[in-house]
């Protein structure tokens, strides 16, 4: 089963992605904040596949903690979520070109991106037979602003 953890600071947004996505089969961890999902990150015994986190979360932008995160696990797909025009340019290692999505979530719309994220990672696994030969990838969810586009894979 695929480990997907949500990091959101709404409870109500968080609480109803969660239980949506565990209807669609997979196992779901949240945190609230940046410093709660690096522990959950940071624990060995915990294999995440897909990070989904807010774009601006209460201690740290999401941006951070993808970085973080992608330094400890490269294999590990990024989902961020949020109106986060001015920090798109800092995504550019986190994602790559791709269609956008606005907020609030469009649940058919993430579950069809979960899932070609992790057919990607497993077709990629497949050919290369190590995760260490992916390329970054991940999506940003969110708002387009005045002052740039927003990019996703």
């Amino acid at each position: 089963m695929h480990v997907i953890l949500i990091v959101e600071a709404e409870i109500v947004v968080r609480t109803a992605l969660a239980e949506y996505l565990r209807e669609c089969g997979y196992q779901v961890l949240e945190a609230v904040s940046g410093t709660e999902a690096r522990t959950i990150l940071a624990n060995p015994a915990t294999d995440i596949d897909i990070l989904l986190a807010a774009a601006q979360l209460p201690d740290e932008s999401g941006f951070q903690l993808s970085a973080w995160a992608r330094e400890r696990c490269p294999s590990i797909e990024v989902l961020l979520a949020g109106s986060v025009a001015k920090a798109a340019e800092k995504a550019g290692n986190l994602c790559e070109d791709g269609p956008q999505q606005t907020l609030p979530y469009n649940h058919k719309n993430l579950l069809a991106r979960i899932r070609r994220l992790l057919a990607a990672r497993h077709r990629n696994l497949n050919s290369s037979g190590s995760v260490d030969n992916l390329a970054p990838g991940g999506t940003i969810l969110g708002n387009q602003g005045a002052h740039g586009r927003l990019v996703a894979s």
